[in-house]
């Protein structure tokens, strides 16, 4: 699906025609068009994958559970009221419940003779792992935040939603989206700086 450095590429922004042939895509998958579902599913899925792979922090488990958004979205699309959000909010929504049900039901353990005995050859290029130090510093740097700046970061600059998509989605007025993503950032950066001295 797509790598760890892709996973922490900043997000997408829906141009205005962008977002006119999703609103018909969505009509019409709607309406049972399976192709144009398909269709949602190629435009969408790095943005999904990218939400949930911040919140499991593992590629596998991440594709897993895309894999499984979009088929509960396929499957309860006449519940998706176009008028009240936009698609992907609800598919976010949909990832949102899926990450909460995966730490429910899984306990993520491993005992010490199971690392132990993890092979030590074969390292991962400088390159890859690089980029997996990078998301591992990022990820660790955005549990310091508050949790409602965290959310408001992780939504805007990863999930590539805009301020009115988070301002509908927590229930807050645009420009507390905009302070608390202010002062999230500023947090962030002075986090990073203080772990590079």
């Amino acid at each position: 699906m797509m790598n760890q450095s892709a996973a922490i590429d900043i997000g997408y922004r829906a141009r205005p025609m962008e977002k006119q042939r999703e609103e018909e895509l969505v009509i019409r998958a709607c309406a049972g068009d399976g192709e144009a579902f398909g269709q949602l599913y190629e435009n969408l899925i790095d943005r999904v994958y990218r939400y949930v792979y911040f919140r499991v922090s593992d590629e596998q488990i991440a594709e897993d559970l895309t894999s499984k958004v979009f088929l509960k979205a396929w499957e309860h699309l006449p519940r998706f009221n176009r008028g009240s959000s936009p698609f992907i909010a609800w598919l976010y929504t949909i990832a949102h419940n899926m990450v909460v049900d995966h730490y429910r039901t899984f306990k993520q353990t491993a005992h010490l003779d199971e690392i132990s005995s993890l092979p030590a050859s074969d390292p991962l290029p400088d390159e890859q792992h690089d980029s997996h130090y990078d998301a591992q510093r990022l990820r660790s740097a955005l549990q310091k935040l508050t949790d409602t700046q965290r959310e408001v970061v992780t939504m805007k600059m990863i999930d590539g939603m805009s301020t009115e998509e988070i301002a509908g989605r927590l229930g807050k007025s645009a420009g507390a989206i905009r302070a608390l993503q202010m002062r999230g950032l500023q947090a962030l950066a002075r986090i990073l700086e203080e772990e590079w001295v």
